[in-house]
């Protein structure tokens, strides 16, 4: 008898902790019930579910590339190389905005397939689709990484509460570097650049160079954040929380039922050079002949050779070059 209620006292416990941890504020509680009244039931059975969510998470044909390096002006992604960054911080996730309504296709995690971190979530969504700046922030690189390379055409933003966003495999940039955003701002359009085996939003969400699951800090299923703050920390960073297959299939058919799959066709070499930017780019403060040529996924030589000049021209504020 004294065993038996020993183990009861400690369920108590264990359950109480349970619900300590994951007690969602009340304003977020009651977004979470109405939503998840709102679904009701898919009537997906156990064996359908499982099915279903092995086509739903379907690998990527090559591995993510990680972009981050160092340096704001870098045209890479991480000055947080050498940093101190600490064991834990609480983030405030208060004022953001999904940046696609999309269904998560591939989770975050370790690829045993590739040998490497999916260091991000892949969003369903059709080519030409409105993608959104998830916070308040400053874009830091807009950049093409070219045909069947890495993010293809991505987006980098640093944001107010010391996080920062990547966007991976859009189709078309609508935002500059340097330019201010709000949470809900359009910033590209959805589309298949890079390496990519269909159109999709690559979304990751970072702290200091680390990447963190996008899963702990948005409820994808649902459309919102799991809390007011996330806390992160260096020893669960990589967990998702209350991550549930169920839902996400359950949303997905939802979405698909709202959001029919539109065809589509992988570009040829030279549509896809002609739906990376426009043809001519006007220089800013700060450029170099490297750094337009990156953001306009061609070289130096190339834009030298367009444009009549060599690599020791002095490029003037507002000077207009030919980069295709």
């Amino acid at each position: 008898m004294n065993k038996i209620l020993a183990a009861a006292a400690a369920l108590t416990i264990c359950l109480t902790a349970t619900s300590q941890n994951y007690r969602l504020p009340e304003r977020h509680s009651a977004n979470h019930d109405n939503l998840l009244a709102n679904q009701g039931n898919a009537g997906i059975s156990v064996e359908n579910t499982g099915k279903y969510l092995e086509a739903l998470f379907e690998e990527e044909e090559e591995p993510e590339l990680d972009i981050y390096t160092e340096g704001w002006d870098s045209q890479a992604v991480n000055c947080y190389k050498e940093a101190d960054v600490p064991q834990t911080a609480v983030i405030d996730v208060t004022n953001f905005a999904m940046p696609h309504k999309g269904y998560i296709t591939s989770p975050y995690g370790y690829r045993r397939r590739f040998r490497r971190m999916h260091k991000g979530v892949d969003l369903k969504l059709n080519i030409g689709d409105t993608v959104r700046a998830a916070f308040d922030g400053k874009v830091r690189i807009v950049r093409n990484q070219g045909r069947r390379k890495g993010y293809g055409m991505y987006i980098v933003i640093r944001h107010a509460n010391q996080l920062e966003t990547v966007y991976g495999h859009l189709s078309k940039w609508l935002v500059e570097p340097d330019q201010f955003v709000k949470a809900g701002d359009p910033i590209a359009l959805g589309g298949n650049t890079g390496r990519s085996t269909g159109p999709h939003l690559h979304f990751e969400t970072r702290y200091m160079g680390y990447a963190i699951n996008p899963c702990a800090i948005f409820d994808f299923a649902n459309q919102t954040t799991h809390t007011d703050t996330y806390t992160f920390d260096k020893r669960t960073y990589q967990k998702a929380r209350n991550f549930d297959p169920k839902a996400n299939s359950e949303y997905a058919q939802q979405y698909l039922k709202e959001n029919p799959t539109k065809p589509y066709v992988r570009s040829s070499k030279s549509s896809t050079a002609s739906s990376a930017g426009a043809s001519s780019y006007k220089v800013r403060k700060g450029d170099s002949l490297s750094k337009i040529a990156s953001r306009n996924g061609t070289t130096v030589a190339k834009l030298c050779q367009l444009n009549g000049i060599s690599t020791k021209t002095k490029l003037r504020i507002g000077q207009k070059l030919r980069v295709r």
